[in-house]
């Protein structure tokens, strides 16, 4: 396939196909989970819901818990890019800065009609104990990547603790943030995620009033 004037290939119709498919199992299976919890839902209920085959769920969907996080690749890509793609003289904290206000603010606040769908989706994977140890294992593939891909653009070893520290934090800063706000009740979160950055750039310097 040859490249358009972008540089960029277009996606064929082949692949178009599977992320359609891919993306109509993902949206039936949170759909039945939401509306009838994670257990109480089978593999051939979503199948049938999303009008493919069992064998077809599986060859994008290996275990039932992926279902739930059906863009953790991608969510882990744009996780790397932003730091080897910043641009030129921009650090890496306030390259992660950047990324968490632009992807996972939106993942919180949703497309702001406010029917609170982030809020059940957080709720179902906390009362699921299989969603919250996967959650968990992908938070930490994600923060494995990211130190190494910190590690590559700094120069340091990849076992650098330093690059995994930052890693994690990174990682962390906009959880924490979504905690505060909601034993404060609703508030903006970008501010405390700024701040956030502001100490991995900068280092601790409290806020005296």
């Amino acid at each position: 396939m040859t490249e358009t004037r972008s540089g960029i290939a277009p996606i064929g119709r082949r692949e178009r196909k599977k992320a359609a498919t891919r993306q109509a199992i993902a949206d039936a299976a949170l759909r039945l989970f939401l509306e009838r919890g994670y257990q109480d839902v089978g593999i051939r209920e979503i199948a049938d819901a999303a009008d493919v085959s069992t064998t077809t769920l599986f060859k994008h969907f290996p275990v039932k818990e992926a279902l739930v996080f059906d863009e953790d690749a991608e969510q882990e890509s744009l996780l790397l890019a932003a730091v080897r793609e910043r641009p030129d003289g921009q650090s890496i904290p306030a390259a992660l800065r950047d990324h968490a206000l632009r992807h996972r603010v939106a993942a919180t606040d949703g497309d702001g009609d406010g029917d609170g769908r982030f809020a059940a989706f957080c709720d179902l994977v906390d009362a699921t104990p299989a969603l919250r140890d996967y959650a968990q294992g992908m938070w930490l593939r994600h923060a494995a990547a990211l130190a190494r891909t910190i590690a590559q653009e700094s120069g340091l070893p990849e076992d650098d603790p330093a690059c995994a520290a930052l890693a994690h934090f990174a990682l962390e800063a906009p959880r924490a943030a979504r905690a505060a706000r909601a034993a404060r009740g609703h508030e903006d979160i970008r501010p405390a995620i700024t701040r956030a950055f502001d100490l991995l750039e900068h280092g601790w310097r409290p806020e005296r009033v």
